[in-house]
């Protein structure tokens, strides 16, 4: 029995009652728990919406207090529960039988098996291929990968993919600046790239090229007017691009391709991975547009505009916003010129991930990992490639930032026009916020700010202006300041373990702060903030697992299942614990680590990962109390040291899994 199992016992218990006492059939039943052990460990508030429908179905007033204590015998029947209390105006407050439960707790889980079932598609990070990841990214990138690793824990079975935008007004300016800038053929840049320092890679290249190109569309004037002479080259490039099979594309597939690279490599230094990766050019050389554009037309999801500013375009006639300036361009998905918007490339994309567009993709491997793993990647090739099977999701979720909220809603309603039968429930924008810099960061970085852009509260990010922190510069002055802390710490290991372990402490604080925040709160980044060891960060719960991992290291190896023996043999001496000065603490240690797969489920079910960051610095607090408190090898009584060398066990069990789902592995030492 897990607190999962029990709780939903006791609600069916609960609506078995009030079908029973009261003739009420309840659909919905909540559980609260009670803010300290000592008031119970599950509430249930029942009785208040029972009197409500008693009134309702019979004008009979009763008393919320008087339906509680009628409830009462029938929960306490429940073989895992010792008592029940009636409390406040009518409040169920549920006490576990502790000895009984910590047992079952303590009894080795099953291992899992493979994952079944409907698959949940997952899109994130699909960054424009044109330049280095920088912090903004990141956030997008841990939000996404986090949340796939909550889904996984849960069971779910999931495909993880990473959108490519390799034919995009981005690359094509990356593009215009090697052509016209620097004057390199393909040969040439190849050439180039190889020949690169060590400490600047093909993306931080581009980086700086992309800001560059930027500056020269302007005549060099970053607050000039674009010069159209300029821009007309952009043009070129994309309509070259987008036509395939010629120089320019061919060189613009190289840039996009090595880009991707480059962003891959930075993601698998934060331990983030893809299944697939599809690219933009095959949705349009596969034609899955105009597949979804007969379909979009059939069921009257497209109108065609015979008057006004939009008369000659496709447009969704969705009612919300209609007649506002800031969302009429959004529902435009055909413009005038025949051209589809991106709004009307993501529904069929959106169409194909969910299996109802009726065309797939052409598929190659693109990089094998050591551990075997593989990501692949669409293939204009026609040749047919053993794959595995992509696409055909039952929900998908696309981690977007928030200022695409409303074409997302657009994608999400054409999808739902086509396939009403899926509904719109089926295409989920999994929002977040914006990461900008501080005004002191910025300047740490060596950008100018004027005296107007000090007393801001943040300064945006600009990828065209080069403003913002490139990822692999965050992590690597993360890795030098966690590597200090390591080597004063522990002089004895060699350079390679000590940098190992600053590795893993680099990426668990990076990770966590991104994650500690709710999805819909602004990041302002500050680098004090982002590399500080105290506090609500990673690095504090990472240790809190090293000191619970320490402690069975000096423990005999039996020590777990000896514990867990005399637990199932002597539930009266634990419940004595239990009952003596402290047993209130113990327990609640035991049932923080215990409710890590209910928190688990609530973040999944509330698309929110800050709920397992919250619920995982809780339980490195508490552990880190308890670890203070108790003293597990000194301890002589057989009963009590029993429970304590369970819950260490049972929170080191948690906190190392909760982790793992945030993406942050344990060191060995900190």
């Amino acid at each position: 029995m897990n607190l999962i199992e029990l709780q939903s016992e006791l609600r069916e218990q609960v609506r078995a009652a009030a079908r029973e006492l009261f003739a009420v059939e309840l659909e919905t039943i909540s559980g609260e728990v009670p803010p300290r052990t000592e008031l119970g460990d599950l509430a249930f508030p029942v009785s208040f919406e029972l009197a409500k429908r008693i009134k309702q179905a019979t004008g009979e007033k009763r008393n919320p207090r008087a339906i509680a204590a009628q409830m009462q015998a029938k929960l306490e029947a429940h073989p895992y529960v010792a008592r029940i209390e009636v409390a406040g105006a009518g409040y169920l407050n549920v006490f576990y039988d502790r000895a009984r439960l910590l047992a079952d707790l303590a009894a080795p889980a099953a291992k899992a098996g493979d994952q079944v079932g409907p698959k949940r598609m997952v899109e994130h990070t699909s960054i424009n291929p044109n330049k280095a990841a920088h912090i903004g990214h990141v956030r997008n990138s841990v939000i996404g990968d986090t949340f796939v690793r909550i889904l996984r824990a849960k069971g779910d079975r999931v495909e993880v993919q990473n959108y490519i935008d390799n034919t995009g007004v981005q690359v094509a300016d990356v593009v215009v600046a090697f052509i016209h800038l620097e004057n390199l053929d393909l040969d040439q840049i190849k050439a180039l790239d190889q020949n690169l320092p060590a400490n600047r890679s093909f993306d931080y290249y581009c980086w700086d090229l992309y800001t560059r190109v930027g500056l020269w569309y302007r005549d060099d004037d970053a607050n000039g007017e674009p010069n159209k002479e300029k821009l007309a080259l952009r043009a070129e490039v994309l309509h070259a691009v987008e036509a395939g099979n010629n120089a320019t594309a061919e060189l613009a597939d190289y840039v996009a391709t090595r880009n991707v690279e480059c962003i891959l490599d930075t993601m698998e230094r934060l331990g983030i991975r893809y299944d697939l990766l599809p690219r933009e050019s095959e949705i349009l050389h596969l034609h899955f547009w105009d597949r979804a554009f007969e379909r979009m037309k059939d069921t009257g999801a497209l109108v065609l505009q015979t008057e006004g500013k939009s008369a000659g375009c496709w447009v969704m006639p969705f009612e919300s916003h209609t007649g506002t300036d800031e969302h009429e361009a959004d529902k435009i998905i055909v413009r005038s010129n025949g051209t589809v918007t991106y709004t009307g490339k993501d529904i069929a994309y959106q169409l194909w991930k969910l299996g109802r567009l009726g065309l797939d993709f052409n598929y190659r491997p693109f990089r094998a990992y050591p551990d075997g793993q593989e990501t692949w990647i669409t293939s204009p090739d026609t040749q047919t490639v053993e794959h595995p099977a992509f696409g055909g999701g039952t929900t998908v979720y696309n981690v977007i930032d928030v200022r695409q909220s409303y074409p997302q809603t657009i994608v999400r309603a054409g999808v739902a026009a086509v396939v009403p039968e899926l509904g719109a429930e089926a295409s989920v924008h999994l929002s977040y916020e914006m990461v900008a810099l501080s005004p002191a960061a910025a300047e740490e970085l060596g950008f100018a700010l004027t005296d107007e852009d000090r007393k801001r509260p943040f300064i945006e990010m600009s990828g065209r202006k080069g403003l913002g922190v490139k990822a692999d510069d965050l992590i690597d002055r993360l890795e030098a300041s966690a590597l200090t802390e390591v080597q004063s710490r522990h002089p004895e290991l060699t350079l390679d373990q000590q940098s190992e372990t600053a590795r893993l402490i680099a990426v668990g604080a990076l990770r966590y702060f991104l994650l500690k925040f709710t999805r819909n709160t602004l990041i302002v980044f500050d680098f004090k903030e982002a590399l500080a060891f105290e506090g609500e960060t990673g690095p504090y719960c990472q240790y809190a697992a090293v000191r619970a991992n320490s402690i069975f290291r000096k423990l005999d190896e039996a020590a777990v299942a000896s514990a867990a023996a005399l637990i199932a043999a002597q539930p009266a001496e634990l419940t004595a614990v239990f009952a003596a000065e402290g047993g209130d603490d113990l327990w609640s240690v035991a049932t923080l680590a215990a409710r890590l797969d209910e928190t688990i489920a609530q973040a999944a079910e509330q698309t929110e990962p800050a709920l397992l960051a919250k619920y995982t610095f809780a339980l490195a607090k508490s552990f880190n109390l308890f670890y203070h408190r108790y003293k597990i090898i000194a301890e002589e009584d057989p009963a009590r040291r029993a429970i304590l060398v369970t819950v260490a066990d049972l929170t080191r069990q948690a906190l190392t899994r909760a982790l793992a789902t945030l993406g942050i592995q344990v060191p060995e030492r900190m």
